[in-house]
């Protein structure tokens, strides 16, 4: 048998069981494809990142991440918590496959994670206002990004929060859907729907604040802002939009350590 490091991380959380968890396995070299798959599965955590040591010279390590269902163009959450485990200074590269090089900073007593953007605009879809149980709500559809995304406007935090999908049919729509409005506390509330991926939803999603950060710094009016995201765990994200970048401010506690045997 093959021991694996194994380190599960609550990321944008200050206390463990809040935030989103993510197992981190570094890896000395990939392993096949349909292995990853497997071990995220036997996780069953929204989001397994895998790193190994970058040979390019332009990062210190490759980063790739698997739910239990797929392998996924981006994932901030997993990201951050790759970057609590295995930073040795002050800052940490990863290469990507599809979203490039993201890097996380330690800023004060949390984490900095730099992503890039995801941009929407308004649009139309047949069925996903009604699968959310929205139909009244303002649709907007990513145009540039790494992960085909959904943002939908509802009037205020209490609709967020009765928000029920009908999360079979959710299933059948390959987006990530997106239900935010403003917050009664913080500056923005949300939460995230991704079945098709195979999270029904996702606890705090890094990869949602790439396109929550640019939507919600037009309508503000200012570059940064606090979110919250209202999942049964819930987490909070510093957002702050930089062009064609966002940095997104959150800490990370890790609350299990050991070894997967394969």
């Amino acid at each position: 048998m093959t021991s694996l490091r194994f380190v599960q991380v609550d990321a944008f959380a200050d206390r463990p069981f809040t935030g989103n968890p993510a197992a981190v396995m570094p890896l000395d070299a990939w392993l096949p494809d349909e292995i990853l798959q497997a071990i995220a599965m036997e996780n069953n955590l929204s989001e397994t990142a895998f790193t190994v040591p970058d040979q390019s010279g332009e990062a210190d390590y490759e980063l790739r991440w698997f739910t239990p269902g797929t392998e996924v163009a981006l994932c901030g959450h997993a990201t951050l918590a790759s970057g609590h485990v295995l930073m040795a200074g002050d800052r940490v590269r990863f290469r990507t496959r599809q979203a490039g090089v993201l890097s996380v900073a330690r800023d004060g007593d949390g984490l900095a994670l730099d992503l890039p953007a995801t941009f929407v605009k308004p649009a139309e879809h047949e069925s996903l206002l009604d699968v959310l149980g929205t139909p009244n709500a303002e649709l907007s559809l990513s145009y540039r990004g790494a992960e085909a995304t959904a943002i939908v406007l509802v009037e205020d935090e209490a609709a967020v929060r009765r928000c029920a999908p009908d999360m079979r049919a959710l299933r059948e729509i390959e987006l990530m859907a997106i239900v935010t409005a403003p917050g009664d506390t913080h500056d923005v509330v949300s939460r995230v729907f991704v079945p098709a991926w195979g999270v029904d939803e996702d606890p705090v999603t890094g990869s949602a604040h790439a396109a929550l950060t640019p939507f919600w710094a037009e309508r503000l009016g200012r570059e940064r802002f606090t979110a919250y995201q209202a999942s049964s765990r819930g987490g909070l994200v510093a957002c702050r939009a930089a062009g064609e970048r966002v940095i997104l401010g959150g800490r990370c506690v890790t609350v299990i350590e050991g070894e997967m045997r394969i």
